[in-house]
């Protein structure tokens, strides 16, 4: 009996600690929170990828600080689905949807034309959607997809909405990054890989580094016109953007789902970087910064690199077809 006791509290104390380190890893997990208090009232806010995941958490946040959220989402049935939710959790009822197809320069050409006829302003720019790790695949405009979709859609998104962010300023641009940038290379001999086996990783930390150098390119030439350009990693999230992933590696995928809930963010916490370079003060002396869990970080050696971030934007210029930008 007293060996039974004994083994008793033995299994007690192991799942008391147990408990507490799972307790501990999760705060350690979650990251960064912004506890910034500040207001939205009378500001627009656009938000690609809006429908699901931390673009719909980032909606939601912004929702609930008085904010017009509108939702840039390819699918309207899901986005109405989660633009009614936001509006019953925050109570706010100024949000909408706009469809936006990121897979296809005239879908956005398109939606820039309906956003300018329709909206009086534009404070904040979130560049929020993309694409992780799926097959080689081509887009309408026969672009690769990773590269299509994460970096020059939105290239071409944000330029065509320049005029409207800068008679909106103050306004802030937010590219939602990712740390996979610090594995990154521009290949301007072959972006899309043409001439080289695909690979989806190297694609997409082609695609992420995209965007770190797209903000800091941005800030420097928006430098003085009171727009500001920042881009984030969320974290590792538990979203649906990881669905290649697994289909590539399946086994991964069953292998990881249970840790997954312990060492991955939820979209929530996942979407505090994005609040908090949407309304913290004072953040426009460092436009063009990388920031990660509501603090700024220092870009991987190619992310920093100012000859690549403008080699980069020429080229993203001249393959959209836009003939002046700023």
């Amino acid at each position: 009996m007293e060996d039974l006791r004994g083994l008793m509290v033995q299994c007690g104390a192991m799942l008391g600690v147990s408990v507490i380190c799972v307790v501990l890893v999760r705060r350690w997990v979650s990251g960064g929170v912004c506890n910034c208090s500040v207001r939205l009232d009378g500001k627009t806010v656009l938000i690609t990828g809006a429908n699901t995941g931390i673009g719909k958490e980032t909606s939601r946040e912004l929702a609930s600080r008085g904010a017009r959220v509108v939702m840039a989402c390819r699918d309207l049935m899901k986005a109405e689905q989660a633009a009614n939710q936001i509006r019953e959790s925050t109570g706010n009822g100024n949000v909408v949807i706009r469809h936006l197809n990121l897979s296809s320069l005239h879908s956005v050409t398109t939606f820039v034309k309906d956003f300018n006829d329709t909206e009086d302003r534009l404070d904040i720019l979130i560049n929020n959607a993309g694409v992780m790790m799926c097959p080689k695949w081509l887009t309408e405009d026969g672009f690769e997809t990773q590269l299509a979709v994460n970096h020059l859609a939105h290239f071409l998104l944000t330029n065509l909405l320049l005029p409207k962010l800068k008679s909106s300023a103050p306004s802030r641009v937010i590219n939602v990054a990712s740390i996979a940038h610090r594995g990154g290379h521009i290949d301007f001999d072959d972006l899309f890989f043409s001439r080289r086996t695909y690979s989806p990783l190297e694609s997409y930390r082609q695609s992420k580094l995209a965007n770190v150098l797209f903000s800091r390119e941005l800030a420097r030439r928006l430098k003085g016109s009171g727009v500001s350009s920042f881009s984030v990693h969320p974290g590792v999230i538990r979203t649906e953007l990881g669905r290649h992933v697994q289909s590539w590696f399946p086994l991964l995928g069953v292998l990881l789902s249970l840790p997954s809930l312990l060492l991955m963010k939820t979209p929530h916490q996942g979407c505090q970087t994005s609040v908090y370079c949407s309304v913290t003060p004072g953040l426009e002396e460092r436009s063009g910064r990388y920031f990660s869990d509501c603090a700024e970080k220092e870009a991987g050696p190619e992310g920093r690199d100012d000859e690549v971030a403008y080699r980069l934007w020429e080229e993203s210029a001249r393959l959209v077809g836009l003939k002046e930008t700023c």
